[in-house]
């Protein structure tokens, strides 16, 4: 029975997560879309932002994919009287969901991991990479008539056709050397950002070169055709973007815990005891999402609908804002973290194992033994005494 149930169980679980997950990412998806499209960044860079918000997402994607579908499944098997089939043989709802706990036990130590180790590393991770997309210098996507500055280069260009990267009556003032200025006008340019990140290239053609040095009279160089690079490689030194650790939430448990005790520099030990004991309670609920879903997937005889969806929705999302908000009365408010965080938890975790003991027939039915029937009392032939008399 265990072995069905979770074979039953998986493939909706795949749905949701990735229903969930899609739905998540996809405003952060815009943002990173034109982000990168204004700043001229490759693929590479949004596949690697797209990688450091996969763990904070699937924190949040995976209690609400499991609640759906062990939702589902109950649901369909209640519509289909084999919840009936079960319960009439002898196996209890407590029994038909003890797969399901115990598979959200196993979530609760992956989320463990997830919250007190992974998501602090991708944060920083996406923090760090997101600044030097946002830093990398120049774009290839120029507009007619608009100059284009940087440090050392400031270009210009009549005409701009070919989404930026075929110039005509191209402009350069190149001052990179301190020694002398260079002048550049050329009737075509051809601009081509690499995919590897390295040095943008600018292919010059018909052009003239003015080279103007303080000490010197001008030179003036023709040309057919130039090749210059143009920038720097879109990448920052490591020392330009800070050391992981400057928030409570790119902290490590271990290092939540070690800082409470000795004390983190530059962070408030009222911040760290919130988000640890918040990753916690978020923990330790999540074995208790199955429950919640088992007792809401009951379908009644003769019942067309049943609102349990919606109630374990409202019921976690609710949890969820709870549990911020006690948060933030602790790192604000100095509260007591087992008075705003763990009693909401415990509360949460009552309310689910409740409304399952109500599902399953209240807790008369979880606390008697089961009927009794009276000892037969067996004649010498084997017949009951009672079938003897009637017969006789």
């Amino acid at each position: 029975m265990d072995r069905y149930l979770l074979r039953q169980v998986v493939p909706p679980f795949s749905i949701a997560l990735g229903v969930v997950m899609s739905a998540l990412l996809l405003e952060r998806l815009l943002v990173l879309f034109n982000m990168l499209a204004a700043n001229g960044s490759s693929m590479k860079t949004f596949f690697g932002l797209l990688s450091d918000l996969i763990p904070h997402y699937l924190g949040l994607a995976l209690p609400a994919a499991m609640c759906v579908s062990v939702f589902s499944i109950i649901r369909r098997m209640s519509a289909n009287h084999e919840i009936d089939a079960l319960t009439a043989s002898g196996v209890s709802i407590f029994r038909i969901c003890q797969p399901f706990v115990l598979t959200g036990a196993v979530f609760g130590v992956l989320a463990f991991s997830l919250y007190g180790f992974i998501q602090p590393y991708a944060r920083y991770d996406y923090r760090s990479a997101f600044y030097f997309a946002s830093h990398a210098g120049w774009t290839p996507h120029l507009q007619s008539k608009m100059f284009a500055i940087s440090d050392d280069i400031t270009l210009t260009a009549e005409s701009v056709d070919h989404a930026g990267s075929r110039l005509f009556h191209v402009f350069i003032r190149d001052h990179s050397d301190k020694t002398h200025v260079r002048y550049i006008t050329a009737q075509k340019g051809y601009l081509f950002n690499p995919a590897d990140g390295s040095r943008m290239r600018l292919d010059l053609v018909d052009g003239t070169i003015v080279t103007d040095t303080p000490d010197k009279p001008p030179t003036i160089t023709g040309f057919t055709r130039t090749t210059r690079l143009i920038s720097g490689e879109a990448k920052l030194d490591d020392e330009a973007y800070r050391k992981r650790g400057e928030t409570e939430r790119e902290l490590t448990v271990p290092e939540l815990y070690h800082g409470l005790r000795h004390g983190y520099p530059g962070i408030s030990r009222s911040y760290m005891l919130a988000e640890l004991h918040f990753r916690l309670a978020r923990t330790a609920a999540i074995p208790f999402i199955p429950i919640l879903a088992c007792a809401l997937a009951g379908v009644r005889k003769r019942q067309k609908g049943n609102p349990g969806l919606a109630i374990a929705a409202i019921t976690l999302v609710s949890f969820d804002h709870t549990l911020q908000m006690g948060m933030s009365f602790v790192a604000n408010m100095h509260m007591s973290p087992l008075l705003v965080i763990w009693l909401p938890t415990v509360i949460f975790a009552a309310v689910c194992v409740g409304m399952l003991i109500r599902q399953a027939g209240g807790l008369r039915t979880l606390l008697s033994p089961g009927p009794r029937l009276p000892p037969r009392q067996l004649s010498a032939d084997g017949l009951p005494r009672r079938m003897q008399e009637k017969e006789a």
